[in-house]
């Protein structure tokens, strides 16, 4: 059985505290969060805000300009657009929570919401490792078919593609969540993080979680591994071929178009898997947050930025936007 750790009264308000005396059921959770640190609560809503406002003008100016200029009416940017969308869901489902729990204090959850939030949670952390692999194998086909890549990669394909990362990974984790919260929770409802989180919520069930856990990793395996081992296959083949490219300028070019994507990749699939794929003895409350803000939040942040600064397409696009804006206002 998990203890709660003990908590001063000014880390947690009397009436958050909901252990029940008479009843070992858990109603509801409290979400400690950043609890432990009771002089930096302003601070942390305002960067928490800066952030989240950051992510929303970022990705959304990405939608805006690849769908309205003319020369990003291509596959790549047609699913860069997607992935900016999954980014803002992605993070709205734990942010507003996150600053809502910052400003008012109260951090208790009830089951429903915090299963509702975990579902949400991986269903579209799902969905972002099969678009990182369809825009690994958009990569691949325009580095390695050029000539069939027009072909290939059609309107019709790329949506079924799209579609496919959208709404594989609902059935899984719909299951995933409700095999989750079968779990018996008792004498202990203080979650160590700032969002319903699969390793953190286990640790509160009683009794023996061996088997939940073990299906969590084949659930992993199934939804990240293979997407990722995907992507890494792609990119022999890619870095291959940019490799026997003739030119210095053709090579540098092809490696352009692929770095952005690249480096999203690197930084999701690195925090990810260090929190899930841990072994038990190695978790810790403290890393186990760390971790999360890199792929939950830092991530979704520095994306727009990658895919802006290292791509000469969209900084055109953006300013074409901006002087169109500014002509407009002036006129």
């Amino acid at each position: 059985m998990t203890m709660c750790p003990i908590k001063s009264v000014s880390q947690m308000n009397h009436e958050e505290i909901n252990t029940e005396d008479n009843d070992s059921t858990v109603k509801q959770f409290v979400l400690l969060g950043f609890s432990d640190l009771p002089n930096l609560q302003g601070f942390l809503f305002v960067v928490f805000s800066i952030i989240y406002i950051i992510i929303l003008f970022g990705n959304s100016l990405i939608i805006i300009i690849t769908r309205a200029d003319p020369a990003l009416q291509k596959p790549m940017y047609f699913f860069l657009a997607n992935f900016s969308s999954l980014e803002i869901c992605y993070v709205s489902v734990t942010l507003p929570r996150i600053l809502f729990s910052i400003w008012t204090q109260n951090r208790s959850i009830s089951l429903l919401d915090c299963a509702t939030q975990l579902c949400f949670f991986l269903i579209l952390g799902t969905t972002e490792c099969l678009l990182l692999a369809v825009m690994a194998y958009d990569r691949y086909m325009a580095i390695c078919n050029p000539l069939l890549y027009p072909l290939i990669m059609n309107p019709k394909k790329c949506i079924r593609l799209i579609a496919g990362s959208w709404l594989s990974g609902i059935p899984v984790q719909i299951g995933q969540t409700c095999q989750i919260f079968s779990l018996h929770f008792c004498n202990c409802n203080q979650i160590s993080h700032f969002f319903c989180d699969i390793p953190p919520i286990i640790k509160l069930a009683c009794g023996d979680t061996s088997k939940h856990e073990l299906s969590v990793y084949i659930v992993v395996t199934f939804v990240a591994a293979v997407p990722f081992m995907l992507i890494l296959a792609s990119y022999r083949k890619i870095i291959s071929t940019i490799l026997r490219l003739p030119t210095v300028t053709g090579r540098a070019k092809a490696f352009s178009t692929c770095s952005s994507h690249l480096l999203a990749v690197v930084l999701f699939y690195g925090s990810a898997s260090l929190t899930y794929l841990r072994p038990k003895s190695d978790h810790s409350a403290a890393m186990d947050r760390l971790l999360s803000l890199f792929y939950t939040i830092v991530t979704p942040m520095f994306n727009p930025i990658i895919y802006s600064l290292r791509n000469k397409e969209v900084i055109a696009a953006v300013r074409k936007l901006l002087l169109k804006t500014m002509r407009h206002r002036f006129t």
